[in-house]
This record gives C-alpha cells, structure tokens and sequence, in this order.
C-alpha cells in the first residue's frame, strides 16, 4: 500500500514504491496503480517536463548531471527518468545511466529512477508518462525524461514532454543526411555536447551547420526559432543558456493556453495509444482469438495471402466478436 501523505511529502522511499506499482504487470498490482493514479491526479502538471534524446555516447547523462546541478543551486527540485535498453536475461535496465550521473545522484533535492525500455519503441518506457506523474505528485520542479537514443519512433517523447532537446556531437554538421528528419523537426532545442579541447572548433563548424539547416525547418512553435548550443558537459560551460532557452521557450509556448492544449492533446493521445495497447493484450488471452490469429498467420507466411488481408480479416472477427470455424 502506497502512503499518499508521504508520497505528496516528497518521501522517496515512497516514490520508488510507487513507481514499481505502476510497472509492475500483476493484475492486483495494476488495480492499486490505478487507484494510484487517480488519487494524485489534482497534485500533477506544475512541473517542467523536459525530453531529452540523442544517439549513444553523446553525454546526455553527464549533461543532465550539470543541468541538475544549476537547477538545484537555483533551488529547484529535480526528478531524472532513465531509458535503458532491456537486459533479455532479467528484463531489467543494463547502462545504468544512475551511476553517470555521480552528483546528482546523491543529491537529497535529486531523484533518478532508471528503468528498461523492455518492447516498448520511442526510447521509452511503457508507463513513463505514469512515472512523471507520480514525480510532479512528489513534488519535483523539472522532471527529466532521458531516452534511449534516437530511433525509429524517438518522437514518443514529444508526446509526453514540454520541451524537447535533442543533443548531437561535434561534427555532426559534416554528417545532417544520418539525422532523421523527423526528430530534428520535432526538436525544440538542439545541443551540440563536448565542445571542449580539440573538439571547439568542430563544435562551432556544427552548430552553424546545424542552425542552417533548421531555418529550412518549420519549428513544433510558429514563431519560435529553433536554437543550436555548443556546450560542455564535462566542463559545464554554457549550461545555464541551454536552460535559459529552455524556460523561454516554456513561456513562448504557455502564451494563450498554449501549453495547456499541449498538454491536453497528449493525454488523449495517451489514451488512444494505451487503448490499442490493452485490447491487444485482452485479445492475446482469448482462446478463439489467439486460435485465428495462429491460422492468419500461418497463411501469412506461406504467402497464400498478403498480411493486409490477414489483418483486416480479424479485425472483422473482432467486430463481430466470432470466429470462422
């Protein structure tokens, strides 16, 4: 049983309990999350939910490390979800992004709660949208949701986050065919990461690159212009501009109820994606379901039909909620 008084505190002990409730798959457990989430919904949506994505090895953990470490300087509270790849023996996280960010993991203002991407695509994870509620419900200011790197489906933490920030390495201006054109247009705020030693003037060849090639983009804000940031992580050089630019485009974006519709929008969005998800779950633990479905696709894949034909035939059987046969 989750306390709720203690969890409104900021306990978080509490918090990580209640993070494992809503990932867990048992059914009791997803009742009580349920319950869960119902309960702290008036606590929720004061927070900043910032996105941030990049390819593997950019340093979005040791960026994240310096960001927190302005933002609890300026007295904020800081809430960092992980995205990791699945261990495909246990199922759990295997980068252990936590022990990356050394400082801001034993900060008493700080939490960071990794958690695998299992099947999910999008660089998250299933009930991350869950997780950043139950983090405002905590308490936390700005809440981070950092994703596995970029992919097929990035764009999912678009539909969750306020801003989002995507982070490249220096020289990825010789190289803007290999970025997908789909995140760059989503991305409200691009970083080029490790602009330090040998690597500045590459970081600087990047960022013009880069802010040229965005000017032929229309920006996810009219108005707004996408901004390029050469930073160091490691060094913390110009982190507290990315998080200027950050709270500017916040504010852009609030400006005639702006975020609010945002934010409305990706709840429905929410519930249509997490509606198919559960009827396709429902629909595997039907006998006469998985029975056709096995049939289908077996026809599938002797090519004695297309898989739209497949598809569109049971669909048919579950309208009609009966099987041939």
């Amino acid at each position: 049983m989750i306390d709720i008084q203690q969890l409104r505190v900021g306990d978080r002990r509490t918090l990580a309990k209640a993070i494992t409730l809503i990932e867990s798959t048992r059914a009791d457990d997803r009742a009580a999350a349920e319950k869960l989430l119902e309960q702290v919904m008036p606590d929720t949506g004061q927070s900043l939910r910032l996105g941030i994505s990049g390819i593997p090895g950019v340093g979005k953990s040791t960026f994240i490390d310096a960001l927190g470490r302005l933002l609890i300087g300026h007295g904020q509270r800081v809430a960092v979800l992980t995205v990791d790849p699945s261990s495909a023996i246990s199922g759990g996280a295997i980068l252990g992004d936590k022990t990356r960010m050394d400082w801001l993991a034993v900060q008493p203002s700080a939490y960071i709660r990794p958690s695998p991407a299992g099947m999910t695509l999008g660089g998250v994870a299933r009930r991350t949208r869950e997780a950043i509620l139950l983090c405002e419900a905590a308490g936390y200011d700005v809440v981070i949701v950092e994703t596995v790197g970029v992919g097929q489906s990035e764009s999912l933490v678009a539909e969750m986050t306020d801003v989002f920030l995507l982070m490249l390495l220096p020289g990825a201006g010789d190289d803007l065919q290999s970025i997908k054109r789909g995140v760059m247009e989503l991305a409200d705020l691009v970083v080029v990461n490790k602009a330090d030693g040998d690597l500045m003037a590459k970081a600087g060849v990047a960022v013009a690159d880069l802010q040229y090639a965005l000017h032929l983009l229309r920006p996810r804000l009219p108005g707004w212009e996408t901004p390029v940031l050469a930073v160091s992580s490691r060094e913390r050089h110009g982190i507290e501009a990315v998080w200027d630019r950050i709270t500017a485009y916040r504010a852009a974006l609030s400006e005639n109820g702006g975020l609010e519709a945002r934010r409305n929008q990706q709840s429905v969005d929410w519930f249509w994606r997490e509606t198919g998800e559960l009827l396709l779950e429902a629909l595997r633990a039907d006998p006469s379901f998985r029975r056709e479905m096995a049939q289908l696709q077996e026809q599938v894949r002797s090519g004695t039909i297309p898989a739209s034909v497949a598809a569109a035939r049971l669909a048919r059987g579950y309208a009609s909620l009966s099987w041939p046969g």
